[in-house]
């Protein structure tokens, strides 16, 4: 249905956040949890929950979060 996302399952979708998060040095003690959601118009059914960021790190993490939801899609389970 939304053929420019990539189908990932939740623990792929956290795996990929914490990834890239690590990965930028003020983003490294992001706290965030992955939330399932009803799918919207533009095909989004999961969004983030971030539970600690530093202020320094807010739109950094912001940005990353974005790029990765533009990216996947929550994979329909079998």
């Amino acid at each position: 249905m939304f053929p420019d996302k990539t189908p990932a399952t939740l623990d792929e979708i956290r795996t990929r956040v914490a990834y890239a998060l690590r990965r930028h040095p003020l983003c490294r003690n992001v706290q965030f949890e992955i939330v399932s959601t009803p799918r919207t118009l533009k095909g989004g059914n999961w969004t983030i929950s971030i539970q600690k960021v530093a202020p320094d790190a807010l739109w950094e993490a912001s940005d990353i979060v974005a790029d990765i939801q533009d990216a996947y899609e929550l994979a329909i389970a079998a």
